[in-house]
């Protein structure tokens, strides 16, 4: 079976079919990128819409396959911007149609969770799932993904985007924090916040705004990584503790930073716990994720009609009933 899927959430447009053994037939690409400055949604928006008759084209192309063979059209519902979700909504429904297939709506977060798990080898797993919207530490109970601890303020992946801009940086901005901080020479004191299972993030980017023309940036970067990386592995060790769990695994854009997984990986050993990394391409928004997703959906009975396929921005994953999972 075959799901050709639709990824469109926020700066990423992207294709891909997959098959339900686990075979990657094709992955395209198209990133929404600014030399300064942040995304724009409306900006943001019009870069997919240009660009999905073309990445839809080579994504058909690149898996050698014809369009009769394709068994669902799968795509992120939700959550993400709502002007990019319209255009990935909107390219799924033409496909659907057009091939007359049926259509599946698939949750862009519980879709990075389950891709993780199967990437990883990873059976229960507590997740920390951080991305440029989303930080959340995350594990299943009872056929449901529970919160166990988030974000009271932004996501990480906001505040580095953030900093990023303030400093004259493009965007996305991770990347770039990454390649600094390992330059970096000096801790420099950033406010440490975890309430609980939570973290707040917002002192941190106004501390580090103020910072930017006292100390240097390759100081700053290394110190914004090392304080909110440990924030987030307190919390995600604290559920790891609590449910009794012993495998870890991080999902979403952020989690491809070297350091993170790095930091993630000795938190692990010193618990004689696991972490489970996979390869870092699919940290990243991706409609690979999205394919696999939408064929276990499609298992568990999951349609949408077009009517109904309307985007969803607000969309958490404990509002998820979790698909039936393919082995592979």
């Amino acid at each position: 079976m075959y799901a050709l899927g639709v990824e469109s959430t926020a700066h990423t447009f992207a294709g891909s079919i997959a098959a339900d053994d686990g075979r990657v037939l094709s992955d395209v690409r198209e990133v929404y990128r600014t030399k300064a400055g942040g995304i724009h949604p409306r900006n943001a928006s019009r870069h997919h819409y240009d660009k999905a008759p073309s990445v839809i084209m080579r994504t058909i192309q690149e898996s050698g396959m014809g369009g009769s063979e394709i068994d669902v059209v799968a795509f992120s519902r939700g959550p993400g911007l709502g002007p990019c979700l319209r255009v990935g909504a909107t390219t799924a429904r033409a496909l659907s149609l057009s091939l007359n297939k049926p259509l599946v709506g698939v949750n862009h977060a519980v879709a990075h969770l389950e891709f993780a798990r199967k990437a990883s080898g990873a059976e229960d797993p507590v997740f920390l799932y951080v991305s440029g919207g989303n930080t959340q530490v995350i594990s299943e109970v009872t056929g449901r993904y529970v919160v166990f601890g988030e974000t009271e303020d932004i996501a990480l992946g906001n505040l580095l985007d953030s900093f990023a801009r303030s400093a004259g940086m493009g965007f996305p901005g991770g990347p770039a924090i990454m390649e600094l901080a390992k330059g970096g020479r000096k801790m420099v004191r950033l406010p440490y916040s975890v309430k609980g299972m939570n973290v707040s993030f917002s002192g941190t980017l106004t501390t580090l705004e103020s910072l930017l023309h006292e100390e240097p940036v390759e100081d700053l970067a290394y110190s914004v990584q090392e304080t909110c990386f440990s924030m987030l592995l307190e919390a995600s060790e604290r559920a790891m503790a609590y449910l009794g769990k012993g495998e870890f695994v991080i999902a979403g854009g952020v989690g491809a930073n070297e350091r993170l997984r790095q930091m993630a990986s000795v938190m692990c050993e010193e618990r004689g716990a696991r972490f489970l990394d996979y390869p870092v391409e699919f940290y990243a928004d991706n409609a690979v994720m999205i394919a696999w997703t939408g064929l276990c959906s499609f298992r568990t009975g999951e349609r949408l009609s077009v009517e109904d396929s309307q985007a969803m921005v607000r969309w958490r994953a404990d509002e998820v009933k979790l698909p039936r999972r393919v082995s592979a």
